[in-house]
């Protein structure tokens, strides 16, 4: 069965200063349009997923529940995983690996530059850094969750807010 990882990167958010842990950054208003305006692009193009995971870190998690409300999702199934935050690449396979398999579409919501790092890993394509709010999508033939690993998919689509924007 053909299994597909879309990959999120958060939107645009607050600018590190000493009041706010970086952890803790929300959304601005530049990244709740973006997450907004991806959320339609997603819906329009009908791309979803099964299962919805996320950093927990506001900003990223804000993305997600943003997106899962554009898709006609509930946010309670939005599944909150710690090691995205800062767990590096492998944090992200791990999350992978672990879906279950009566699950087809997995989409996850990270940082840079891990997710950038693990989409290039995945598919070996070169896409340099993931804009914020932009989606990679990586498509996998014939394996299962656990057996995914490096250049196992293939990217089949990357796209920016700014190239949704641009196309309206």
């Amino acid at each position: 069965m053909k299994k597909t990882l879309i990959l999120v990167r958060h939107a645009t958010a607050e600018d590190h200063s000493f009041l706010i842990k970086d952890f803790d950054r929300k959304l601005n208003d530049k990244g709740l349009g973006e997450s907004a305006k991806m959320g339609e692009w997603l819906a329009t193009a009908n791309i979803s997923a099964d299962i919805f995971v996320s950093s927990p870190a506001p900003r990223a998690y804000q993305t997600a529940e943003i997106i899962a409300e554009k898709l006609g999702l509930n946010t309670d199934q939005l599944i909150s995983d710690r090691d995205l935050y800062d767990g590096g690449p492998k944090a992200y396979l791990n999350a992978l690996n672990s879906v279950s398999e009566s699950f087809s579409k997995l989409m996850l919501f990270g940082h840079n530059p891990d997710i950038s790092h693990f989409a290039e890993y995945m598919s070996g394509a070169d896409l340099g850094s993931m804009k914020k709010g932009s989606v990679a999508i990586i498509e996998f033939e014939g394996l299962k969750w656990e057996e995914l690993s490096a250049k196992t998919g293939q990217l089949t689509l990357y796209k920016t807010p700014k190239q949704v924007s641009e196309a309206e």
